[in-house]
């Protein structure tokens, strides 16, 4: 099945969207942390027993990117791609080995460019849920469309 793009002239306030799901094992959060957090809770399960973790989690800013390639993937299809503007980030609760992750996203503006009308933005709030329901990640956005050519 093919999603259909959508144009700023598309969205509308209250759109929902909801990501397909990305499972999440300790060998990725490692892999991650050698490569851009290398910080002992990151890094391996004995090293992050006896931190404020009490455990392996996830660098926020993994859960981040994982983030952005579910609403890339399957989550909010804009015709243009998702270009951010700017961006509000809380990370709640740590990212977990065994997560399954989601992304409920809501639109909750959009608004048109008054200098150019061929463009606009949206802004959108969006949680990264994990398979119990707990919230791993809280954005809010500002995301740059383009109307329809």
């Amino acid at each position: 099945m093919t999603v259909p793009t959508l144009w700023l002239d598309d969205i509308s306030v209250g759109d929902r969207f909801r990501t397909e799901t990305y499972e999440l094992g300790a060998e990725a959060i490692i892999d991650f942390a050698n490569a851009w957090d290398p910080q002992p809770f990151h890094l391996s399960e004995d090293l992050a027993r006896d931190t404020f973790f009490q455990g392996l989690a996830a660098s926020g800013w993994h859960t981040a990117a994982i983030t952005m390639r579910l609403l890339v993937t399957s989550g909010l299809p804009l015709a243009t791609g998702i270009i951010g503007a700017s961006i509000d980030l809380a990370w709640p609760t740590p990212t977990r080995p065994g997560d399954r992750l989601h992304v409920d996203l809501e639109v909750t503006d959009v608004r048109a460019s008054r200098s150019d009308p061929s463009r606009g933005f949206i802004t959108a709030v969006y949680d990264t849920v994990n398979q119990h329901g707990e919230i791993r990640q809280h954005t809010t956005a500002r995301l740059l469309a383009f109307s329809r050519p």
